[in-house]
Formats: structure tokens, C-alpha cells, sequence
């Protein structure tokens, strides 16, 4: 696990750049942070290499592509299965992330649909999942805070994150 130790002020300047502006040059990054072109390349390579930075994709918005629907579904799994059910929920193209959880239930998985219709065909595929027990369904009614991890890094910049 990584601790805040691994990222320093600077680190989080720049980290705040990118979340502003992901498609800024070295050179804007540098001047936007106040450091040098190599400084940056070198700390965003680091960065990079320790997992700090994931994946580039761009977030599209599944709605865009015909998905408007936005569920949740909890999964109980047997659990000598949990890797083959993660596995079959894998290659389901509605499935954007599957989350292993503590607790009641094992799995959260979220899923998009076209229409309520294909929600049902969808929830129904899950639960026949081999190795799945049972599931439970919410729909996403409104998303009211978008995902975000500026406020951290502005408490970092801060130095707000310190501990007695």
C-alpha cells in the first residue's frame, strides 16, 4: 500500500496540473508547476512506474455510446470460485468494474445498459454466472459527485495531511 510520503508537494502540484489540463505538454506542466521540462518528465515517469498514474484512457461516458443506464450490482460468490466468476464477469462488455468488497457481499460490479430491458438481460446473465449466489440491483438515479482525487492532492500541496 502506498503512503503520502511517496508523493510530496511537488509531485501533487503537478498531479493537480494534469487533473486540470491532461493534455498539457511537458512544457506547460513545467511552467504551470515551476520546475523544469526534465523535472517533470522525470517525476511523471516515476510517478508512472510506481502505479501512481493508471491507465490513459480517456473517460467516455457510456450514454454517449448507447448505454444509458448506470447500475450497481452486489454479487455473493461461492468463494473457492471468485477468480472464475471474475473472470466471466470480465468478458461481459456491459461490465465497466468489478470491485471485491469486505462484509455482506463479495462482489460490486457496475454495469450499462441500453434501457430497462436490457438491465433485466443483463442482471440475469450475472446471476447464471457460474459460482454467483445472489445478486441485488440498484440503478444509479443521478451521479452527484463525480469520481475526483483533486481535493487530496490539495491537501497534500497544503501539507493539511500531516499526522500526530
Amino acid at each position: 500500500m502506498r503512503s503520502t510520503r511517496d508523493i510530496d508537494a511537488v509531485d501533487a502540484r503537478l498531479l493537480v496540473a494534469l487533473t486540470e489540463n491532461p493534455r498539457a505538454t511537458m512544457l506547460a506542466l513545467a511552467e504551470r508547476v515551476g520546475i523544469s521540462r526534465n523535472t517533470v518528465q522525470a517525476r511523471l515517469a516515476r510517478l508512472e512506474e510506481r502505479g501512481v498514474l493508471q491507465s490513459l484512457e480517456r473517460r467516455i461516458d457510456p450514454a454517449a455510446l448507447g448505454y444509458p443506464l448506470v447500475a450497481f450490482v452486489t454479487v455473493q460468490v461461492t468463494q473457492r470460485r471468485l477468480a472464475e466468476v471474475a473472470e466471466a464477469l470480465d468478458r461481459v462488455p456491459e461490465v465497466i468494474e468489478v470491485l471485491g468488497l469486505s462484509g455482506q457481499v463479495d462482489l460490486l460490479v457496475q454495469v450499462v445498459a441500453r434501457d430497462a430491458d436490457d438491465l433485466y438481460r443483463i442482471a440475469g446473465q450475472l446471476l447464471a454466472t457460474e459460482g454467483v449466489e445472489r445478486t441485488t440491483t440498484g440503478l444509479v438515479m443521478r451521479r452527484l459527485v463525480e469520481h475526483r482525487v483533486r481535493p487530496l492532492l490539495e491537501r497534500l500541496i497544503t501539507g493539511g495531511d500531516r499526522r500526530a
